[in-house]
């Protein structure tokens, strides 16, 4: 299918700031492309974004945009919501970005299964401001703050977002961008909390520092760590650690979204006079 970029890309900005061959450019075009295979108009989609590489998302993006503060990015885009609930609101946030310092954030949006698309760049690191170490960052990497090796355990950004209440879960990767197109339009037409973990690379500021020189060789490494769910469940349980299953991992049509629940329950009592 061929795309018309101007649609979608503010093309006065390009060629993007991201370094090159970064997952970031992948997970822009699969965003885009789901957008178009579900039938969105730009003008009733705002992308809101937080601060790291992924925050640029909103520079690219042709469409109403928020570049927010660090961490605070469900906070606007909630408020987006909740006062044009017909508008479909994404957001873009990195795992340093939305699991440690807006980590409350995302656990409270899930709770409250508010209609936002959740994008979770998950690329292990905070790449921007030069290789610390992420929640997300695994056990014995290099990282200038962890130059022994890191010895935290890391969060799996899906057993958080479920166990908090978000759903719609899935995980992806930039290896495979048409499987991960699906897997946005999936949850673009979920009603409630859609929470994306995509599995993206930094090769410059992780990769080349542990041994992974080229981008391609960070890509094989995600590419080895992800694995369907019927491939997880023939390994032993030592062989399914630092394996993550993709595709949809929870899709919960039951649960009541957090705009209808306001607006049906709190703004009608208040209309109506009822305490």
């Amino acid at each position: 299918m061929a795309y018309n970029y101007d649609t979608y890309l503010r093309m006065d900005k390009m060629p993007t700031l991201w370094c090159w061959g970064c997952g970031d450019g992948v997970i822009l075009k699969t965003v885009i492309r789901a957008i178009e295979n579900i039938g969105w108009d730009m003008n009733d989609v705002c992308v809101v974004s937080g601060i790291g590489c992924s925050g640029r998302f909103s520079s690219y993006l042709n469409c109403n945009t928020v570049h927010t503060t660090h961490g605070r990015t469900l906070a606007y885009a909630t408020g987006i919501k909740l006062t044009n609930p017909k508008k479909h609101v994404i957001v873009i946030s990195g795992d340093g970005d939305g699991m440690a310092i807006g980590g409350n954030h995302t656990i409270h949006a899930c709770r409250r299964n508010i209609d936002i698309n959740f994008i979770l760049i998950n690329n292990f690191i905070y790449g921007l401001t030069n290789s610390q170490t992420s929640p997300t960052t695994p056990r014995d990497f290099w990282t200038v703050t962890a130059q022994y090796g890191n010895i935290d355990y890391t969060f799996d950004p899906c057993k958080l977002a479920d166990a908090a209440g978000a759903s719609f879960v899935a995980r992806g990767g930039v290896t495979k961008p048409q499987k991960l197109e699906s897997i946005l339009a999936s949850g673009f037409k979920h009603e409630g909390f859609s929470f994306f973990d995509i599995h993206s690379n930094c090769h410059v500021n992780l990769g080349r520092k542990n041994k992974m020189i080229e981008a391609v060789d960070m890509l094989n490494w995600i590419d080895s760590r992800l694995v369907s769910k019927m491939e997880y469940e023939k390994l032993s349980p030592e062989e399914q650690e630092n394996k993550f299953v993709t595709g949809i991992l929870k899709n919960d049509t039951s649960k009541e979204e957090y705009c209808n629940a306001y607006f049906n329950k709190v703004v009608a009592k208040a209309k109506g006079g009822k305490k």
